[in-house]
């Protein structure tokens, strides 16, 4: 008679590592742990790394604001139970954690230093290297879309739409999969993992939204890029 086994897991605070400080508190570092046939994996929380960052918090009223534990904790649960289900019959911890690696991943986190560098040099041609500069160093506290909105505001038109444009050839489409995953997130919880875009309901989503914000780009060639940055987060992850 073949055996079943059970797969179980667990979210927690690793009090054995020392606090960190997450948004202006103390901390411990949040983990995972999978069980599989008697044997045990534990790893540090992606999405704790992801929302740790200094973009992830504002403030407001003399305090600061951002993602919460439990908030972190729920999305872990759901990247895990969609790979669990994913995965049974034939679960191994060991394709677990590539799954975990691969479909935990941020589109939007991934592709902006891409995007960083493609900003870097635009307005290095444009003769503007102290803004070049500026802009590689203050994306690590700031939001990037919302650097390029202000933008939009501060620029002249014709070097606003010259960046965007150009935008769509030299760099990886940071702009509308970070646009489209802002009109159908709340803050604090920015984020477009693998496993969502890998749902052809997001898929569809996005290509409405591409429809009435960019109608003259062609979707098709956003999803290949989007599949080039996948194979290679993957291959990295193998």
């Amino acid at each position: 008679m073949e055996k079943t086994y059970k797969v179980s897991y667990k979210t927690y605070l690793n009090d054995r590592l020392k606090q960190v400080f997450f948004h202006g508190q103390l901390t411990y570092p949040l983990y995972v742990q999978v069980t599989f046939d008697r044997k045990t994996i534990v790893f540090k929380s992606y999405y704790f790394e992801l929302f740790s960052k200094a973009r992830y918090v504002i403030f407001m009223d003399g305090k600061m604001h951002g993602p919460s534990l439990e908030q972190i904790m729920e999305k872990e649960e759901l990247l895990i139970n969609y790979i669990i289900d994913k995965r049974l019959p034939d679960f191994s911890l060991d394709q677990f954690k590539l799954d975990y690696t691969f479909y935990s991943k941020d589109l939007c986190d991934e592709m902006e230093p891409g995007f960083i560098d493609y900003l870097f040099v635009f307005f290095q041609d444009k003769g503007m290297p102290a803004l070049a500069t500026t802009i590689q160093q203050g994306s690590k506290f700031r939001i990037l879309y919302d650097v390029i909105q202000d933008m939009k505001r501060a620029f002249n038109r014709p070097l606003y739409d010259e960046l965007v444009d150009n935008s769509f050839y030299y760099a990886p489409p940071y702009l509308p999969l970070y646009g489209f995953m802002q009109q159908t997130k709340k803050w604090p919880m920015l984020s477009l993992t693998v496993m969502e875009w890998e749902d052809i309901k997001t898929k569809a989503k996005f290509a409405d939204y591409m429809l009435n914000n960019n109608p003259e780009k062609d979707v098709q060639e956003i999803y290949d890029q989007v599949e080039k940055w996948l194979t290679h987060i993957k291959d990295v992850g193998e």
